[in-house]
């Protein structure tokens, strides 16, 4: 039912329109354009409004046409840059980006399957449910679209996000929490060839901390980078301001926790002993996300991969998605592999296959649903 050549026309569609995280616009109007001719209730929210964006979220829905629980489908709007002026191109079953960008599978990919599984529904006249879809913004710049989603909106308590770079049938159900971290160290100036004593180099403070970091891999659960420093103003000045960003993440809360208090106190032990201050600024991004294993959104999914001759894996992830805030909001979610591979990079690819197999995946998903038996 699905059908390979649409399918792939609409995706390579998609990925020409820029839509970087914040400009969203083109595609918004697009994806609400392509859902109202399906005959689909569209409505973009007021996320824009709190996020400064070029748009909201955009939630459509479709009224089941049998009597069982309502199902949600998501993935995100946006790319990473450099994420405008791509040119796709499918070589022997394989889509890449033709020139320096990405190509935009994360989260396009996505999109593409939810949509023409929807549009199978429609022409096959297919028994489903209640089905909700949404498109959401900013994901790549900490989830900010979907917390600031209008989930009263919404009526499904069970969702799928389209979002994992895992073969198609792998079921994400665990994912970490995430900090980010954000200190200044404040030193003292000084003339770096006349009078240096009388300086305090944040620069040295700040690489004593690190050096003295635990960072890296901590443990099968837990996580932690610092990824951003920047500072000093000339050669021959001692500098009296570095900035550093970080990150601590883990399947666990209080590791998690525990990791990003480490952190903290390694910055404030090396201040104190050089005689310098530092700022930190602790901000927990998302969540962890933890969804049992026999919860019926898991369920459903496997019983939607086996009915493909799939094998599901379920498993946990290092990575954040929409996924987390819809469980924080009530609607049991899991993310999806669909097969995308290299994101966020140049070299970044999806297979025909690979596709057309989530296509296919969703639409089993839906007929899954509407049977009721999982």
């Amino acid at each position: 039912m699905v059908n390979r050549e649409r399918l792939v026309a609409g995706f390579m569609n998609m990925v020409r329109v820029g839509s970087e995280s914040g400009r969203e616009g083109r595609m918004a109007g697009l994806l609400k354009q392509k859902l109202e001719e399906l005959g689909l209730e569209v409505r973009i929210d007021g996320a824009a409004q709190k996020t400064g964006t070029e748009t909201g979220n955009l939630i459509a829905r479709l009224p089941g046409n049998v009597n069982t629980p309502a199902v949600l489908f998501c993935a995100h709007m946006d790319t990473v840059a450099p994420g405008c002026g791509i040119e796709p191109v499918e070589e022997n079953g394989v889509i890449r980006s033709a020139g320096e960008t990405i190509l935009g599978a994360d989260d396009k990919a996505g999109i593409a399957a939810i949509l023409e599984a929807v549009r199978a529904i429609k022409e096959n006249n297919l028994p489903h449910g209640d089905l909700e879809l949404v498109f959401t913004i900013c994901e790549e710049t900490g989830l900010s679209g979907v917390k600031f989603l209008d989930f009263s909106a919404l009526k499904a308590r069970m969702g799928f996000v389209l979002d994992s770079d895992g073969p198609v049938g792998s079921i994400v159900n665990r994912g970490p929490s995430q900090d980010k971290i954000v200190a200044t160290v404040l030193g003292v100036a000084a003339h770096a060839g006349i009078k240096p004593e009388e300086g305090v180099n944040a620069i040295q403070v700040a690489a004593r901390a690190i050096a003295a970091m635990r960072l890296g891999r901590i443990d099968e659960e837990t996580t932690a980078n610092i990824g951003v420093i920047s500072g000093g103003r000339a050669i021959n000045i001692v500098p009296d301001r570095v900035a550093l960003e970080g990150e601590t993440r883990s399947l666990n809360e209080e590791k998690r926790r525990a990791q990003t208090r480490a952190i903290c106190e390694e910055l404030e032990k090396a201040a104190r002993e050089a005689g310098a201050r530092v700022q930190i600024e602790v901000e927990t991004i998302y969540p962890a996300m933890n969804v049992p294993g026999e919860a019926g959104v898991v369920r459903l999914a496997q019983k939607a991969a086996r009915d493909l001759g799939l094998h599901p894996e379920i498993k946990s992830t290092g990575g954040g998605s929409d996924t987390h805030i819809f469980n924080e909001n009530g609607i049991q979610a899991v993310n999806l592999g669909i097969g995308m591979k290299k994101v966020h990079t140049t070299e970044e690819y999806i297979t025909v296959d690979d596709l057309v197999g989530t296509a296919g995946y969703v639409l089993a998903i839906i007929k899954a649903a509407a049977e009721g038996e999982f």
